[in-house]
C-alpha cells in the first residue's frame, strides 16, 4: 500500500492508513464526547487537568496510548507516521490535552529505546493496561537543553557482599508535563558512570510532587516540579540495566520526539487557520466577505497556509524515514520541530488579527490557540537550541562532503525542474546553491563563532530543505494525480519564493552584515545576492496567491 511520500508499505513500521484512519475517527468521537468545544474552553479557564477524561481516553473502550507501543506488549504497533497523525490532530482539539498525551508517550521512550525484555514487558505492559499515567523527568532549573548539567544525583546502594541492590535519588526536576499526577516517572539522574536513566514510582518515600505551575497556556495539562530527597530506587528499575548510558538514549529519542512537538506545533496553527477561514467567509466588511479581499487573504491566510503545508511535507518525509528504521535523524527533527512550531505560533498570533476585537475573545478560541501553541517553540528544545543544531551539524555536514551535501540537493530539483516545471523546483536549485556558497563563505572566514550568523546559516537550511521537501510531495501528487496536486503545486511555488528570499536576505546579512572588504567576498556570492535570477522566483506570484485563496475559500 503506498504511503503518504510514495514509498511502499513493505518494511516500514507501523500501521496501515486504513487503520490509523479508525484511530483517527476514533478520536473524532472522543472530541466530541468528551471534548467538545464547551468543555475545552472550561479547562482553560478553570486551569483544570482532566484527569478523569485523560485515563478513560486509556481506558479499554478507547486506549489511544496503544498506539505508540509495540504489539508484542499489548500494543497496536504504530509507528512515527501514526504518532504524528493522531499528535497533530489532538493538537487541533485541544493543546493542553495533546501535552499530556504527548508526555506519556515521551515517558515512554526511554522505556522503548532502553529497557531491557523484563522492563518493557512490565512498564509498557502497565501504559497499555491503560492503568499508568506517565512523566519524563529530565528537565532541571539549571539544566534544560544541556544534559550534561543535571545536578540530580543516582547514589548505589551496596550490599553486604558489594553487590549494588538499588540506587539513592537526590535533586529536583522543573516544568515536567503530568508531573503532579503521574504513576510512574522516567528520571534521568547523574550515577557515577554518568547520567542514567531510573523509574520512580508513585509513593515512593522522599518523593515529592509540587503544585502545579499557573501557565499563559496549556492550562489543560499539568506542569509541577519534582523533588527527590534520599529516594531508594531497587536496582530492577535502572532501565537497560547498566548506568551511564542516559544520554546517549535521550539523544535517541529525539528525532522522533521533535517531530511529535511539530505535530503538535502543526495542528495548533491549523486549527487556527480553520476557524479563521470559517470567519472570513461569513464576515461582510464594506459590501463583501473578508475572503474577498486580498489585503485579508494575501497577508493573514495564504502564507500561513503554504507554510503550514511546507511543515507537513517535511513532517511526513521524515517520519516516513523513522519508520523505515532509520535511526540518525537528529537535525531533521530539530528542523521540523523549529519550521512546524514557529509556523504554528505565526499562523495562531495573525489568527487574533483576522478576527479582530473577536479574535481577542475567549469564545472564539484563537486566543487560546495563541497562548497554547507558544509552548511548542519552547519545550523539548527552544527554536534557539534547534537553530544551533541545524547550523552546526549541517556546516559541518556541508565542509565534510566538500559541497556535495546540497550539491545533490541542487541536481535533484534541476531534474526535477526538466520533468515537472511548474513546481518551483528551479528555484529551489539556485536556493541550495546559494546555500552552500553561504556555508563555505562562513567557514572560509572563521565566521562559526558568531551565533547569529549561524542562526541566518539555519534558517536558510530550514527553508531550503523544507522547500525541497514540498517540491517532491507535488511532484508526488502530480504524479498521482491526485486532487490535490493543484493545490500543493500552487503552493510550492509560493513558498519557492519565500525560500529564495529567506536565502537572499539572510547572505545579505552574512556578507555585508561581517563587515569584510569587498574584494574578500567571492564573485559567484555576489551574483547570488545581486537578485539576478531569484527575481525570477517571484514571476506570478499574486497570480498564485490569488488561486490559493480560491482553493482555501471555495471562490469560484
Amino acid at each position: 500500500m503506498p504511503t503518504e511520500t510514495g514509498a511502499t508499505q513493505h518494511n516500514i513500521a507501523g500501521l496501515d492508513q486504513e487503520s490509523r484512519q479508525i484511530v483517527l475517527d476514533t478520536l473524532g468521537a472522543v472530541r466530541k464526547r468528551l471534548l467538545p468545544k464547551e468543555k475545552i474552553l472550561e479547562l482553560d479557564k478553570k486551569e483544570e487537568f482532566p484527569e478523569e477524561i485523560i485515563r478513560e481516553m486509556m481506558g479499554p473502550d478507547i486506549g489511544l496510548q496503544l498506539l505508540f507501543i509495540p504489539e508484542e506488549y499489548g500494543g497496536m504497533g504504530g509507528g512515527a507516521r501514526d504518532s504524528c497523525a493522531i499528535t497533530r490532530e489532538m493538537a487541533k482539539i485541544c493543546l493542553g490535552v495533546a501535552t499530556a498525551f504527548f508526555a506519556i508517550q515521551l515517558g515512554a521512550d526511554p522505556i522503548l529505546f532502553a529497557a531491557t525484555e523484563e522492563q518493557k514487558q512490565e512498564w509498557l505492559g502497565k501504559i497499555a493496561d491503560g492503568g499508568s499515567l506517565v512523566a519524563y523527568a529530565v528537565t532541571e532549573a539549571e539544566a534544560g537543553s544541556n544534559l550534561a548539567a543535571l545536578k540530580t544525583k543516582a547514589e548505589p546502594v551496596k550490599d553486604d557482599a558489594g553487590e549494588v541492590t538499588g540506587y539513592v535519588i537526590n535533586g529536583t526536576k522543573q516544568f515536567i508535563s503530568n508531573g503532579g499526577y503521574a504513576d510512574f516517572i522516567t528520571v534521568l539522574a547523574k550515577a557515577p558512570e554518568g547520567p542514567t536513566f531510573f523509574i520512580v514510582e508513585k509513593g515512593m518515600d522522599g518523593f515529592h510532587r509540587g503544585k502545579g505551575e499557573e501557565k499563559h497556556g496549556i492550562r489543560a495539562s499539568n506542569t509541577s516540579p519534582l523533588t527527590f530527597a534520599d529516594v531508594f530506587v531497587p536496582i530492577k528499575n535502572l532501565l537497560g540495566g547498566v548506568p551511564g548510558n542516559g544520554l546517549k538514549q535521550a539523544n535517541m529519542v529525539f528525532g522522533h520526539t521533535r517531530l511529535m512537538v511539530a505535530a503538535m506545533g502543526l495542528g495548533a496553527g491549523e486549527a487556527a487557520l480553520d476557524i479563521v477561514i470559517d470567519y472570513a467567509k461569513q464576515r461582510v466588511q464594506f459590501g463583501s466577505p473578508l475572503s474577498e479581499k486580498q489585503g485579508y487573504t494575501h497577508k493573514l491566510v495564504v502564507p500561513h497556509a503554504v507554510r503550514l503545508e511546507a511543515a507537513a511535507a517535511y513532517l511526513e518525509e521524515q517520519a516516513v524515514r523513522l519508520d523505515a528504521g532509520e535511526k540518525d535523524l537528529q537535525v531533521e527533527g530539530s528542523i521540523a520541530k523549529y519550521f512546524a512550531t514557529e509556523a504554528g505560533n505565526k499562523t495562531a498570533d495573525d489568527a487574533i488579527q483576522a478576527l479582530g476585537g473577536y479574535g481577542y475573545i475567549a469564545e472564539y478560541e484563537v486566543e487560546k490557540i495563541k497562548r497554547d501553541v507558544k509552548i511548542t517553540c519552547i519545550y523539548e528544545g527552544t527554536s534557539e537550541i534547534q537553530q544551533n543544531i541545524i547550523s552546526t551539524f549541517r556546516w559541518r555536514t556541508t565542509v565534510k562532503s566538500k559541497g556535495d551535501y546540497y550539491a545533490s540537493m541542487a541536481q535533484e530539483m534541476e531534474a526535477l525542474h526538466e520533468s515537472v516545471p511548474e513546481i518551483g523546483a528551479a528555484t529551489y536549485a539556485l536556493a541550495a546553491k546559494a546555500l552552500n556558497e553561504a556555508v563555505m563563505f562562513v567557514h572560509n572566514n572563521k565566521f562559526t563563532r558568531q551565533q547569529y550568523i549561524m542562526f541566518c546559516l539555519a534558517d536558510m537550511m530550514t527553508c531550503v530543505e523544507v522547500g525541497i521537501s514540498m517540491a517532491r510531495k507535488a511532484n508526488r501528487l502530480v504524479q498521482d494525480k491526485s486532487s490535490q496536486a493543484k493545490k500543493i503545486v500552487i503552493m510550492s511555488r509560493i513558498f519557492a519564493c519565500e525560500a529564495a528570499e529567506v536565502i537572499a536576505k539572510n547572505t545579505i546579512k552574512i556578507v555585508k552584515g561581517s563587515g569584510l572588504a569587498e574584494e574578500k567576498i567571492p564573485s559567484s556570492l555576489t551574483e547570488k545576492i545581486g537578485f539576478k535570477e531569484f527575481t525570477a522566483s517571484c514571476n506570478g506570484l499574486i497570480r498564485d496567491m490569488d488561486a490559493a485563496a480560491d482553493i482555501l475559500f471555495g471562490r469560484g
